[in-house]
């Protein structure tokens, strides 16, 4: 048996991890190592007795002995705004992870102006309905009016381990006009518009950023692009493809007055951007996943 566990066996009951030690050491270094625990979430969940040795509520500093069984629980807390029963369009769900089509025009967390018909809304209705004691923790976060995958971890450990592994994320907008190559990589820095405004623009001085894309198809005004954003900058494809000279349509912020033209011309009361695809390791189990969104950008 090898001396680290890069996946833990998982017990049936939800939110619950399961090890068997394989060597002696304290029981903080099997979660940090085995189980890949942050320090902070480690202090936060000694207080409590959900670490657990051979069923005994035991401190971080407990030493264990090869056989030792330690399970840790991750329930969380119902978050403080409302959960309400609404429309979710599950792609994918587990023990961990849970995977929703996101339309257009929902915002993907409650504020101050709105606490109510957000995503996180539906989905905490849908953990009180089941029964699951989880959290909101969403990995992808995507724009009001962009729509496609949103994959969820519904504890804040599983949420840490995916964001350490940085998912391929593939998206497909449906842009005025199109880029003169049928594919390539756009590496035009992003930096904020001066506030008030949310806005970004493309600016030599502003941070870093890299999108590859592939032309799919193309019409005679329009194109479909395949995008895949390496950085993650706020809206770093809308931003790129207008610098390739082909907005998406029904951007109002970064599109062209013809691009809005088309756009109303069409009836396209939204921006034409899906997050399509989503390609990860799944964090317990270790198995590649791919998720596909059910939802598609207009066709030419």
């Amino acid at each position: 048996m090898s001396e680290l566990f890069h996946h833990p066996t998982i017990e049936s009951e939800k939110q619950r991890l399961r090890i068997t030690a394989a060597r002696t050491g304290r029981l903080s270094s099997f979660l940090l190592r085995e189980l890949k625990m942050s320090t902070g979430l480690m202090n936060k969940l000694k207080w409590g007795d959900g670490i657990r040795v051979n069923g005994i509520p035991q401190h971080t500093n407990y030493p264990v002995q090869p056989g030792d069984v330690i399970t840790v629980a991750l329930e969380e807390e119902t978050p403080e705004y409302p959960a309400e029963d609404g429309p979710l369009t599950i792609l994918y769900e587990d023990d961990w992870l849970l995977a929703v089509d996101k339309p257009s025009g929902m915002l993907i967390h409650p504020s101050r102006a709105k606490n109510t018909g957000t995503l996180a809304n539906f989905v905490a209705g849908f953990y009180q309905k089941t029964g699951q004691k989880c959290a909101f923790h969403p990995l992808t976060r995507l724009d009001r009016d962009t729509f496609g995958i949103v994959l969820l971890a519904k504890n804040a450990h599983i949420h840490a381990l995916l964001q350490q592994e940085k998912p391929r994320k593939t998206y497909h907008a449906l842009v005025y006009g199109a880029p003169a190559e049928m594919q390539g990589t756009v590496t035009a820095p992003i930096a904020r518009c001066p506030l008030p405004s949310l806005l970004r623009k493309i600016d030599p001085n502003g941070k870093p950023c890299i999108t590859e894309y592939r032309m799919l198809e193309r019409g005679p005004q329009t194109a479909r692009l395949e995008l895949h954003p390496v950085t993650g900058r706020t809206h770093q494809l809308r931003l790129h493809c207008a610098y390739l000279g082909c907005p998406i349509l029904g951007d109002p912020q970064y599109g062209t007055e013809e691009s809005m033209a088309y756009s109303a011309k069409l009836g396209i009361q939204t921006q034409l951007l899906c997050a399509k695809r989503l390609e990860f390791t799944h964090p317990i189990t270790g198995e590649p996943l791919t998720l596909d969104s059910k939802m598609n950008v207009t066709k030419l």
